[in-house]
């Protein structure tokens, strides 16, 4: 046997600590009277808004936003099927980005009493610069990976070199076309699959973020 192709998959994955929480948090309030209401929302939303400001300055939060008010009216039913007088709703929401895990479970048992509010998900996640350097480094081990079981497998056939043909984004070499949305690679370029199990979660200990690659190659060994 003078030479064969070989094409392998190869896989990586990290897990790292994250840096960045980003935590919602809403006020709301309800009432017969949308101008009572309206006001009685605002009162309760600023004393959240001046902490998370206050957290701001000092360092804590990294960045923040307020979404701005919204309010609806429900005519419920009674219990003689008879449709009541309008009742109203009215909320403001809050994102705060916190960049310490105490810092935000101190915060979050400050203003989780507080009339009014309801504390969401948090969302753990790393800065874009940490995330990009990562997801390169993973890529690059799943890339050696595949390198090493081609390696391998030109071993068992009593060959000793191969060449790379094709490395491709998981599934554009087995199937030859890609996938829906997905974009075409060249040959002989890197491409990686990344993932994240970072989807929200009333978790304030965070977990570490796990980023994983996985690459398709093909090879000519001799």
């Amino acid at each position: 046997m003078s030479e064969v192709t070989v094409t392998v998959r190869g896989e990586h994955e990290a897990q790292v600590a994250p840096e960045r929480a980003t935590i919602r948090v809403g006020v709301r309030a309800e009432g017969p009277e949308r101008t009572a209401v309206v006001e009685h929302v605002m009162r309760l939303a600023e004393p959240v808004r001046s902490s998370i400001a206050e957290r701001s300055e000092a360092g804590s939060v990294v960045d923040w936003t307020s979404k701005r008010l919204s309010v609806r009216a429900e005519r419920p039913w009674s219990s003689e099927g008879k449709r009541l007088a309008p009742v109203y709703y009215a909320s403001i929401d809050f994102t705060a980005t916190f960049a310490e895990a105490s810092e935000l479970s101190i915060w979050v048992s400050d203003i989780s009493p507080w009339d009014g509010v309801e504390v969401g998900w948090v969302d753990w996640h790393l800065t874009p610069a940490t995330r990009a350097q990562v997801e390169r480094e993973v890529a690059a081990e799943a890339v050696g990976v595949a390198v090493t079981r081609a390696k391998a497998y030109a071993g068992a056939l009593g060959l000793d070199e191969v060449t790379p043909l094709e490395i491709a984004d998981v599934g554009l070499i087995s199937s030859g076309q890609p996938a829906p949305g997905a974009p075409m690679m060249l040959k002989a370029r890197g491409g990686a699959a990344f993932a994240a199990d970072s989807a929200p979660a009333m978790e304030y200990e965070p977990e570490e973020i796990v980023i994983s690659a996985t690459v398709e190659a093909r090879f000519l060994a001799r």
